[in-house]
């Protein structure tokens, strides 16, 4: 029984239906902006393993930090200590991050990071005696899969078994382009009822939707319309940070900036499991009180885990050296010129391009699902030709590690010209 077969013997994969899924590749060595399976197959990771692993797999700057740490101090608990890199990383994250952050909360991943800031905004006004308890959200969101994450996501066939047991999330139009005023319409009247503690969204970017993408503009007004009335914002920068956009976070390109952030994925350079929260002082200073009973009681035991800071700090360093700053720019470029050359194919309907995100929306008859024919058709070509993309229905994003080469970026770009083709 070779691995693969070991594996569907015991194992439960994510968003995965094992009844039709068959043996599924098994991965022993990654290098860079590829992987290898157990029959030496090569394959390019064109989406960084789940958006997580900007600087390539087995990085040696982050694999000597993480060495380093495990043999000083691989985990001290969190709840009534702390230790030097989680202060090191906290700093570090405050000179980066918007001016108004200034608080950070650990935990595990992307999730539980949104549950975090979920569950301070709503705590917050339970504090003040001024209870809120509903939070407005896009639609197609995907924030993702604990409950209050999944209350906040709008893509329903995740969330269809459990939607009677949701937190009160009600959901607006993206404001994508000739959708912006009724987006901000809806908003002002949503907030105008004092009964929202928050407003989530991904900044720029929806990922799991599909890369749908919308302008800054329009999200600075939406923040100010919830500042206006004291509604918090909580951008869930999980996929957007640490460069993805082109900036170190799809929030510095705006003017107004949020109350909270979520980020995880990138943060360890795709090595060890850890997420973060972040606060502006006014959400501290709700919780700071003679009552221990307004503390934020939430904790996981493996919060601010040494060994995930100091990988953390090791890709944050490399995420600010010029190489990886061109690397970004570079894969931009290449991304504009294949969108370019992608719009005028008669079976695409769009393309879009953000940072190193490169998404392009093939034509079809009717609505395609999730995990309809057209998306396993797509993925499967991939699969077999050696890249590996997950596309969303009719979509195929591209989200590579920064140290691809331009070689291997050519070769996703003709897999997907050709996947295209065959549909």
């Amino acid at each position: 029984m070779n691995l693969s077969e070991k594996d569907q013997l015991y194992n439960w994969h994510p968003y995965t239906q094992h009844k039709t899924t068959g043996l599924l590749p098994a991965i022993v060595k990654g290098e860079g902006a590829l992987l290898w399976d157990d029959n030496g197959k090569e394959f390019i990771d064109a989406i960084a393993s789940w958006w997580v692993n900007p600087f390539g797999h087995s990085n040696k700057v982050i694999a000597d930090a993480i060495y380093e740490q495990l043999t000083t101090l691989e985990h001290v608990l969190f709840g009534g200590f702390t230790h030097n890199k989680a202060v090191e990383l906290s700093e570090k994250l405050i000179s980066i991050l918007p001016a108004n952050q200034k608080k950070i909360f650990f935990s595990d991943n992307g999730s539980t990071a949104v549950e975090v800031a979920l569950k301070a905004a709503l705590q917050f006004y339970h504090n003040q005696g001024e209870p809120r308890t509903k939070v407005i959200a896009f639609e197609d969101a995907f924030h993702g899969d604990t409950f209050g994450a999944m209350a906040s996501s709008g893509i329903t066939f995740f969330t269809e078994a459990f939607k009677g047991s949701l937190l009160e999330v009600v959901r607006i139009p993206v404001p994508t382009v000739g959708q912006e005023e009724r987006s901000l319409t809806i908003l002002q009247e949503l907030v105008a009822t004092k009964a929202y503690a928050a407003f989530i969204f991904e900044p720029l970017v929806q990922g799991a939707a599909g890369m749908v993408m919308y302008e800054a503009e329009v999200l600075d007004k939406m923040m100010a319309i919830c500042k206006e009335h004291q509604v918090f914002t909580i951008a869930d920068e999980v996929m957007t940070g640490f460069g993805k956009t082109g900036k170190t976070f799809a929030t510095d390109y705006l003017v107004n900036k949020p109350d909270m952030m979520c980020l995880s994925k990138a943060l360890t350079g795709g090595t060890i499991p850890m997420a973060i929260t972040t606060f502006s002082q006014d959400i501290f200073d709700g919780f700071y009180h003679d009552d221990v009973n307004k503390a934020l009681f939430h904790g996981h035991t493996f919060t601010a885990n040494p060994t995930g800071c100091a990988a953390a700090l090791a890709s944050i360093g490399l995420l600010e050296t010029a190489e990886i700053q061109n690397n970004i720019q570079r894969i931009n470029t290449q991304h504009l010129a294949f969108a370019q050359k992608m719009k005028a194919h008669p079976k695409v309907k769009t393309t879009r391009v953000l940072g190193v995100i490169f998404a392009l929306e093939i034509k079809t008859d009717g609505a395609e699902s999730y995990y309809g024919s057209m998306r396993m058709k797509l993925y499967n070509f991939f699969i077999e030709n050696g890249v590996i993309l997950r596309p969303v229905g009719n979509i195929v994003y591209i989200l590579p590690p920064y140290v691809i080469s331009d070689e291997q970026l050519e070769k996703v770009y003709r897999i997907v010209e050709e996947a295209v083709e065959m549909v």
